[in-house]
């Protein structure tokens, strides 16, 4: 079977290096009763290992060239299902629950297939996907730096966060023009989730992070008064980078228990 060539339309950057698909895997650390999920699979790199080691395994591949190479290379292998589909549309809770989803993102559906997946939280156990270094840095940020942002306050409200290792732009063909890093999301148990207005918080969160550069007073505007603030023990004098997430859905709650109130 001739060399697939990666698609640009795909974002398609496949992982060739040996040492950073094994890597992966070790992170990973698949069990013979998983129940795995892989998003963009590709030809396949990380897909051989893991098709050996777990009770069944999922792939979902948006190309339909390779998703055709997947069926005739795991023809005989009843663990591995390939689901040729679009992963920003895909009900990956369908599949059952307790799912251990990986995979090499392409890096232009990143973001918004991370809050597909936050959707679906309930369905799955852990998340392991390789990122681009920048989206990881902003993903798993602690406050006061610059990556610390709106993307880290709202995946931070739903999920632990650990970026595990870098991987340089020549374990790939063709290479990315950036270097990728490998990330682990762990959902937090719901009976510790206590956003009560997600959409409100989103709201809150992105107003403050777009003047970023203000203080709180300055950069809620209207959408939370200073008393707000004081009655947190939140410094109204603190820029928006500097705000923990606790912190964020702590005021996010506050101002959705006044909307309530107000609404009875």
């Amino acid at each position: 079977m001739s060399r697939h060539r990666p698609r640009k339309r795909f974002g398609q950057h496949f992982l060739t290096d040996p040492g950073a698909i094994s890597a992966i895997v070790d992170a990973i650390a698949p069990r013979d009763d998983d129940r795995m999920v892989e998003i963009g699979p590709g030809p396949g790199a990380i897909t051989a290992p893991l098709a050996t080691r777990v009770a069944a395994l999922d792939v979902v591949e948006l190309d339909r060239d390779l998703a055709a190479r997947l069926r005739v290379a795991f023809t005989g292998n009843d663990r591995v299902t390939v689901h040729e589909a679009d992963a920003l549309r895909f009900d990956f809770a369908a599949l059952g629950s307790g799912l251990r989803i990986v995979g090499n993102l392409p890096y232009n559906i990143s973001t918004p297939l991370l809050f597909h997946l936050l959707e679906q939280r309930r369905a799955i156990e852990d998340m392991h996907f390789m990122l681009q270094k920048e989206v990881v840095d902003r993903m798993a940020a602690e406050p006061g730096g610059k990556a610390y942002g709106r993307l880290t306050v709202m995946l931070g409200c739903y999920f632990d966060i650990q970026a595990l290792f870098d991987v340089g732009p020549e374990a790939f063909d063709p290479p990315p023009a950036v270097t990728s890093a490998v990330v682990r999301l762990v959902p937090i148990p719901e009976a510790h989730v206590d956003v009560m207005d997600r959409a409100l918080l989103s709201a809150l969160v992105a107003a403050a992070f777009s003047r970023r550069r203000k203080t709180l007073r300055n950069a809620l505007g209207t959408m939370a008064a200073e008393a707000d603030l004081d009655a947190l023990g939140i410094d109204a004098g603190l820029r928006p980078e500097n705000v923990p997430v606790q912190d964020w859905i702590a005021l996010a709650n506050r101002l959705a228990a006044d909307n309530a109130r107000i609404n009875r």
